[in-house]
């Protein structure tokens, strides 16, 4: 009903498969969709957009039907072929002549460690990651970034140029030095801190609450910005 409002609907194809069935059709939605996305491409000669709703269960699903099949699991469970699925899966989704394939995937990270296998597996496939904290959430920030887990490759001088790639460097570095005073400042206050480390943690604590809030409020800065990269 969203879709039809916002009048996207007559342009978007959707592919379901709901957890409620079997494994095998859970997999093979996925493919169908990459598969449609890979022939849109080519036959529109359009650039396509491709969203996955999760990614995670595709690796979940190939666990299943591993298991049913009888195959012996490798690490955690997980079925011995899960980066070749998974690449079966990513591979799709690449540039030609004819357009580009940009897809947005959904990561369903179990008991919040990153270190999965298939969350690696999924992750070695694209070109930056925005991994949400629920610590952060806890504290009533948002959107609750984690800067030191997310990434993009699109952070390069190259890409964005040497004076935006120097400031996220600085604001990045800044962090991570006020992460190592957070326990300091727990534990005893953030008066037993240095002259030197007290500025620090007031200057993370602004530059937290800047990025932190709604866009709009930002948008003289970042029309400054892009004046200035002009």
């Amino acid at each position: 009903l969203s879709l039809k409002k916002l009048g996207v609907l007559e342009n978007t194809a959707l592919y379901f498969g709901e957890m409620d069935k079997p494994a095998g059709i859970r997999s093979r939605a996925a493919l169908a969709a990459a598969t449609a996305a890979s022939f849109l491409r080519d036959t529109e000669k359009k650039d396509i957009f491709l969203f996955v709703d999760n990614i995670f269960r595709y690796a979940m699903a190939g666990m299943e039907i591993s298991a049913v099949l009888g195959r012996v699991p490798s690490e955690l469970g997980y079925q011995a072929t899960l980066e070749e699925e998974m690449a079966e899966f990513q591979e799709k989704l690449d540039t030609t002549k004819s357009g580009a394939i940009t897809s947005f995937q959904a990561v369903y990270v179990t008991a919040d460690d990153i270190t999965d296998p298939a969350v690696i597996a999924a992750f070695s496939h694209l070109d930056g990651a925005l991994v949400l904290s629920r610590n952060m959430a806890e504290r009533g920030i948002y959107p609750a970034v984690d800067i030191f887990r997310s990434y993009s490759l699109g952070l390069d001088k190259d890409v964005v140029g040497e004076w935006h790639y120097k400031i996220a460097s600085e604001i990045k570095n800044i962090f991570e030095k006020y992460r190592e005073l957070s326990h300091i400042i727990e534990i005893l206050g953030i008066d037993e801190l240095s002259r030197k480390d007290r500025l620090l943690a007031k200057r993370a604590e602004r530059l937290q609450r800047f990025l932190t809030q709604p866009l709009f409020v930002t948008e003289v800065f970042q029309e400054i910005g892009r004046a200035s990269c002009r």
